[in-house]
């Protein structure tokens, strides 16, 4: 039985792009779409776009979590996701970006074997956050376990890179919200700096109105009304003393600094201006070891903006992690995330509801 991508039984969630209702495209790490059904297994049919590294995704098939490796070039794939299921049972299955722009592909439908039936799609919670941050946000190196509180594994090509487990997915599954996870490795602020899209690197003064955010799938922008957040996490300022073919930029330096906070104010009050719930802020780095400066940075941010009157003092947080910038030389393992989530879960939840009502 061939499931259609615009089936109103399926269930979408991400930056998605349904320009072409049966061919969505999956850009952003953590998106996926799911289904209910009945059946004793489950196939999907991409076409892929590969950028680099190893290629794979994810799958959750009632409760277990596993991957599909793909072959390292472009093309259409059918993948087998799950099998052997009980024919008589209900199952669910999500399939899932499990890395950020390593590859791209449009999601071409399901098919269900055996006496195989859709369920009713599964209703998308009301409570909505959002994420704009870098690699620790999208899940790169998680999976490396046996390296935790230590540097990456050598020549790891995104094969241990897993969105289910950042903390920002594991949060939003804790606090029973659905998540945008805008989040791509290497990213910093500014164009020009950071890692990402060498050499012309692309900063999240470009990516965060985007729906696809890199020029070989060519930009298009985000409408901002197809979600309304209620808690936006800024997750960002790992990477941004990177700048290539200059000396590295400091967060001590103050033009650098002005500069720098100027254009995170400038996004962080854009983004605001485009809900009219006006979600809450958090702003935060991770337990990768880092500057504190930066923190410091960040802080000065919360309170100018606080002090100028242009977000109330309880619409925008600064949250530092017990470990904060000194757990790790290498990306947090799936451990580490586990820690930074129920931190960050148990700051949200000391909130109130009323982050979730406004």
């Amino acid at each position: 039985m061939f499931i259609k991508p615009s089936d109103k039984n399926l269930y979408y969630s991400g930056r998605i792009d349904f320009s072409s209702p049966d061919a969505p495209k999956f850009y952003y790490a953590a998106s996926f779409v799911r289904m209910k059904f009945k059946g004793t297994a489950v196939k999907a049919r991409i076409r892929n776009y590969r950028f680099y590294n190893v290629m794979e995704v994810g799958v959750v098939c009632d409760g277990a979590v596993s991957k599909v490796t793909l072959a390292n070039e472009n093309g259409e794939y059918e993948l087998v996701l799950c099998e052997n299921l009980d024919p008589d049972k209900d199952h669910c299955v999500t399939f899932y970006k499990r890395q950020d722009a390593t590859h791209w592909y449009e999601f071409l439908g399901f098919e269900i074997e055996g006496k195989a039936e859709i369920l009713p799609a599964p209703v998308h919670p009301e409570r909505k956050m959002e994420v704009y941050g870098d690699s620790v946000s999208a899940g790169a190196v998680v999976e490396a376990i046996d390296h935790v509180g230590q540097c990456d594994p050598d020549n790891n090509d995104g094969i241990f890179d897993n969105s289910w487990y950042s903390y920002a997915s594991i949060t939003a599954r804790n606090l029973g919200a659905e998540l945008h996870n805008n989040a791509q490795g290497g990213i910093a602020l500014f164009d020009g700096s950071g890692y990402y899209h060498a050499p012309d690197f692309i900063g999240i003064e470009t990516s965060y109105d985007k729906l696809c955010y890199f020029p070989e799938g060519t930009y298009s922008q985000w409408d901002f009304s197809r979600f309304t957040p209620n808690v936006v996490i800024f997750a960002f300022g790992q990477n941004d003393n990177h700048h290539e073919g200059h000396e590295d930029f400091e967060i001590s330096d103050p033009e650098y600094r002005a500069r720098w906070k100027k254009r995170y104010k400038e996004i962080l009050l854009d983004i605001r201006s485009r809900h009219k719930n006006k979600p809450v802020f958090i702003l935060v780095t991770t337990v990768l070891m880092h500057d504190p400066d930066r923190d410091n940075a960040i802080e000065e941010i919360k309170n100018e903006l606080v002090a100028d009157g242009l977000v109330p003092s309880d619409m925008i947080y600064h949250f530092m992690y017990t470990r904060n910038g000194c757990a790790t030389p290498g990306h947090p393992r799936i451990p580490e995330q586990y820690e930074m989530a129920e931190e960050l879960t148990a700051f949200i939840s000391s909130l109130g509801d009323r982050i979730w009502n406004e």
